[in-house]
């Protein structure tokens, strides 16, 4: 009996614990993503401010199919309408060397609104999600993991853009243009 109680609380523990984990690989296709349908719930039955909504550290995309994410995420991905020419653009772009790293607060209505139409110019692009990164911060902008601070992170959402892992430009907060022309500017400018 004495043995079992210790098992029991670190069972109780493990159910417990943070369940935000680093991406995994992708083992499906890269093809367009099909849309997910979630119960009718609308973003106004949630409250973002509150902490318990709040995805911290490394987020996989996975998660913004779910509620309470998926009544925002869902309708921003679905309904973004992005510049062809910006797009075929960015479709010439070697990503061999490239990695992005997103930082975002889901308390944030801006990374509400711009991490998902972000992610449906990824999904265009074609671009692997083992070269994506996705931070979740909390309305202090700080995040969980090791060596984040060295980001300077001051506002929410920031989408840094590496070649060869050196950092080439961030889009902070909004697009200058459009996201994709935004990543377009970034990807081809001279060094």
């Amino acid at each position: 009996m004495k043995n079992l109680i210790p098992a029991l609380i670190l069972l109780l523990i493990s159910f417990t614990a943070c369940k935000t984990v680093k991406p995994v690989a992708n083992t499906g296709s890269n093809k367009a993503q099909t849309t997910i349908t979630t119960p009718d719930a609308k973003p106004e039955e949630f409250n973002f401010s509150e902490q318990s909504t709040w995805l911290l550290g490394y987020v996989n995309p996975g998660q913004f199919s779910r509620l309470p994410y998926s009544t925002w995420y869902l309708k921003g991905f679905d309904d973004y309408q992005f510049n062809s020419d910006a797009i075929n653009k960015l479709l010439e772009i070697n990503k061999d060397n490239l990695t992005i790293k997103v930082v975002m607060g889901t308390w944030c209505p801006d990374s509400r609104r711009e991490v998902p139409r972000f992610m449906r110019v990824l999904n265009i692009w074609q671009f692997t999600s083992e070269k994506l990164t996705i931070l979740g911060v909390d309305n202090a902008k700080l995040c969980p993991i090791g060596d984040f601070d060295k980001l300077n992170i001051q506002r929410v959402p920031t989408f840094i853009m590496y070649k060869n892992n050196i950092e080439v430009g961030r889009i902070i907060e909004n697009p200058v243009t459009s996201l994709e022309q935004d990543m377009v500017n970034i990807l081809t400018k001279k060094e």
